[in-house]
């Protein structure tokens, strides 16, 4: 035990005295999350801006609740110019023009944009049926009630904060893991360490401590700042995320350890670590959704471990989702960790 704490005191104190680490282990995270919780703070679907050219009598004669409605969504100006509004269709400084011909109501628009388009196309579509229902004078055979499924008060800061947590978690351990193997073999102190009284599992043990307590400190520090700066509120199953961590940061660290035992220098640790960590963060949707993401591309995501712990500290931070939510992440992970510790164990190396 004296071996034990006397290995994490020092790895503990060296992570303390590397300005450079801590930069990437904790500051470098925490930019994204103050820079993406800034940025989209207020985010709300932007309007439609239109311009009717003319006199538009779907628009003009919308009764006062239903322009209400409508305003809302797009943002309608006049122009006696049909030329120069269609420019500003093509140059996308506008969605669409729109003009009026006896009963036809036509829309034009850019495919460039699709969203856009599909957006402007679909309020037409619909104000154009309903305009046409209220003339016929029967009365509409269905309606439409919506819902949204998450508590009203959810900002994008309480969708953005688990990703960017799940890297950070990810950065440090992969990183941590690798530097400090390939340094610690190319300085000899790996030597040393097998050559004193001190067992391996002394040495892996005081790196597991210090990785966890790196890895819990950040998520004191992103959920303070996300709570306390961008209004995050967080479910009443939010502890999970420590659990979650814990799994999480083991699975990173034998990603780590594998990426140190094959290279042979901090260079080629950290471009390793990099290549690893980068993609997997992008594909894992810690920086933006993969709800709309190909097929293929959420197939490749499935076998990363990143999108499990992305996912399982969403549903438990977010979500309100209870236990049953972390299982399958958490064997996942575990499985990870077991996988890849067996296969850097066969490729360890004491000596340079």
């Amino acid at each position: 035990m004296t071996a034990l704490r006397s290995l994490t005191a020092a790895m503990a104190k060296g992570f303390v005295r590397d300005r450079m680490t801590i930069f990437w282990s904790v500051v470098f995270p925490l930019m994204f999350l103050v820079l993406f919780g800034g940025i989209f703070s207020d985010r709300s679907s932007p309007r439609l801006d239109v311009v009717a050219v003319g006199p538009v009598a779907v628009l003009d004669r919308l009764p006062a609740d239903a322009r209400a409605q409508l305003d809302q969504s797009i943002s309608v100006t006049t122009s006696d110019d049909l030329d120069a509004s269609l420019a500003r269709v093509r140059s996308g400084a506008v969605a669409a023009v729109v003009t009026q011909d006896g009963p036809t109501v036509d829309v034009h628009y850019s495919r460039a944009d699709q969203v856009r388009a599909a957006q402007v196309l679909g309020t037409f579509r619909g104000l154009v049926d309903a305009t046409n229902l209220a003339a016929s004078g029967a009365p509409p055979a269905l309606s439409l009630r919506t819902a949204q499924v998450e508590d009203t008060s959810l900002r994008t800061i309480q969708f953005v904060t688990p990703g960017l947590l799940g890297w950070a978690v990810a950065m440090s351990a992969t990183f941590g893991a690798a530097v400090n193997l390939v340094t610690w073999r190319t300085n000899g102190l790996l030597r040393r360490m097998r050559l004193a009284p001190v067992s391996t599992a002394s040495v892996v043990l005081a790196r597991v401590g210090v990785s966890l307590a790196v890895a819990f400190g950040q998520v004191v520090i992103f959920l303070a700042v996300a709570v306390a700066f961008f209004g995050l509120k967080l479910t009443g199953w939010w502890p999970m995320v420590f659990p979650l961590t814990l799994v999480g940061t083991l699975a990173f660290l034998s990603i780590g350890l594998l990426a140190g035992s094959v290279a042979k220098t901090e260079e080629a640790a950290v471009g390793l670590a990099n290549v690893i960590v980068l993609p997997m963060a992008f594909l894992s949707g810690s920086f933006f959704s993969l709800a709309g993401a190909p097929g293929w591309l959420q197939g490749v995501s499935r076998v990363l471990p990143l999108r499990y712990l992305n996912e399982a500290m969403l549903d438990t931070m977010v979500r309100g989702r209870g236990p049953s939510s972390v299982v399958l992440p958490v064997l996942v992970l575990l499985a990870f960790t077991l996988v890849l510790t067996a296969v850097s164990a066969r490729l360890f190396r004491w000596e340079p």
